[in-house]
């Protein structure tokens, strides 16, 4: 009885290894580069959790043009790394064609939809997050003009301008909002030098809050914000600690749960396929206060972001998503 005992126990064990072999997780970036204190930060952050929860390594790539996102993700396939997550709606035709020719391997693709028995996706109400933002940045306006500078002019990055633009309206319907996007290419999100020139331009406009949604070319923004005495916000990570007392707040787009969730999932034999959506609701986007931006933060943008907040989820504020028709209501 004792020898079957061990013996249960030595296959259970053996059992939970081979659970633990079998996930061999993988994570592609988007271009901007790993370290961008933005977007594809907040996914190595988010894989970097699970390892320290869990002691699985992760094996990640990052591209440096738009290529080479499909040669790593059926690299990492073939190679046997599963999950696979890749982070960047410019990988959507990679997954297309990837989790085709690998069924057995589940993908999730970040910032894009494929609808694929094998692939999770996760998308989010970027435009939520933005007004939330939006509401403080007109709020602190002293000028009544504020600013935004996007990286790649896609109809997702059009998105966060529209929702904070809405905001700021909201809090100031007579307020001017500039706009500028960074350029066309994979390269508009890692040109900080350029981020920095457009922030300028608008400062000298008038404008004194400035929102960058543009990955690395973002961390340009703020810091020109900051050269200039002027307010910036951030995005998809918290960077308020990167210009203490300059930087307004962050929109934070956790996408660091994306990954993590993927991956765990994954180890404990729950993961599933299909649409993830996640707005203010499910807290998948908000806004960051902490130390940081704390004094910038007075008790009427604390309460009138609160407020926005709850007519968002209540649906007493719509606010509008340009992917859904392409148009930003003046």
């Amino acid at each position: 009885m004792k020898k079957t005992l061990l013996s249960l126990l030595a296959m259970a064990a053996m059992s939970a290894t081979a659970l633990a072999a079998d996930i061999k997780p993988a994570l592609v970036y988007g271009t901007g580069g790993k370290f961008d204190k933005s977007f594809n930060e907040a996914a190595f952050n988010g894989a970097e959790k699970f390892k320290a929860e869990t002691g699985i390594e992760f094996r990640d790539f990052e591209p440096t043009g738009d290529t080479q996102g499909e040669q790593a993700i059926r690299n990492f396939a073939s190679k046997g790394y599963n999950p696979v997550v890749a982070v960047s709606f410019a990988w959507t035709s990679a997954i297309e064609k990837v989790a085709a020719e690998f069924p057995d391997t589940k993908f999730v693709l970040v910032d894009s939809v494929v609808d694929k028995p094998n692939v999770r996706s996760v998308v989010y109400a970027e435009h939520e997050g933005s007004y939330l933002v939006g509401v403080i940045a007109g709020m602190a306006s002293k000028t009544g003009k504020v600013g935004f500078i996007g990286g790649m002019d896609i109809p997702l990055i059009r998105k966060f301008e529209c929702g904070y633009e809405q905001g700021a309206r909201a809090a100031n319907p007579k307020i001017e909002v500039f706009q500028n996007m960074t350029g066309t290419t994979g390269a508009a999100w890692n040109d900080p030098v350029r981020g920095g020139e457009l922030t300028k331009n608008q400062i000298d406009q008038g404008a004194d809050v400035i929102y960058a949604a543009a990955g690395a070319t973002g961390l340009g923004v703020l810091q020109t914000a900051a050269d200039n005495g002027k307010l910036s916000i951030g995005v998809d990570s918290n960077q308020n600690h990167l210009h203490p007392g300059s930087v307004l707040t962050s929109m934070v787009k956790r996408v660091d749960l994306a990954v993590y969730n993927a991956y765990m999932d994954a180890k404990n034999d729950k993961f599933t396929p299909g649409l993830q959506a996640l707005g203010v609701k499910e807290d998948g986007v908000g806004w960051a206060l902490d130390d940081n931006n704390k004094s910038l933060i007075t008790p009427e943008m604390q309460a009138a972001v609160d407020k926005a907040k709850a007519d968002i989820i209540s649906g007493a504020v719509k606010v509008h998503d340009y992917m859904s028709d392409n148009s930003c209501p003046k």
